[in-house]
């Protein structure tokens, strides 16, 4: 399935889904401490942006990102500068997704991964991708450097730097309180 034709379905379905390699995943319902750690994430990327005067934007989850014709997914926040109405093309810059915790039950047959990092950056716009393990208070931030590499740093106190777009994150703030 390509991923206009994966829009036009997952319109008319009750539930979430994302497309990857044209192939559709049902995700699986958010637990309390994820929900928790999705609004803290999504709270600190709006109060950096205010902080750094920059034109970009914060959204929330429930937005699909595509990524070519045969992936699209739904990030847990994103962050996208430059334009400015809502017709605007969206250029996403940075991607936040919450791991799973213990106190989540999730059912096996409704749960993947979230498309691998490098499924996630054949987005050309994208600089970074932030994986928040809510367990371990880690955020693993895989960051796209001149070409196409990707380094990745596991971050667990201090200030996280996105840059770009100018993003400075403390690590502690973006997960929920256990």
């Amino acid at each position: 399935m390509n991923v206009d034709g994966f829009l036009v379905w997952a319109e008319g379905q009750p539930g979430r889904y994302e497309l990857v390699d044209g192939e559709v995943f049902a995700l699986s319902p958010e637990c309390v401490r994820h929900a928790e750690t999705e609004l803290a994430t999504y709270q600190e990327l709006g109060a950096a942006i205010r902080a750094a005067g920059l034109p970009c934007r914060v959204l929330p989850d429930g937005v699909t990102v595509r990524i070519d014709a045969s992936a699209s997914f739904e990030p847990d926040a994103l962050v996208y500068c430059g334009g400015g109405g809502a017709s605007t093309r969206m250029q996403p810059q940075s991607l936040s997704r919450s791991s799973s915790s213990k106190f989540c039950r999730l059912a096996p047959s409704t749960s993947i991964p979230a498309p691998s990092s490098s499924t996630i950056f054949r987005l050309p716009s994208l600089r970074h991708d932030l994986i928040l393990d809510t367990e371990r208070r880690t955020v693993i931030h895989h960051r796209r450097g001149d070409g196409e590499l990707i380094e990745t740093r596991l971050i667990s106190s201090g200030d996280l730097f996105l840059d770009p777009p100018g993003l400075t994150l403390p690590v502690a703030a973006l997960f929920a309180e256990p």
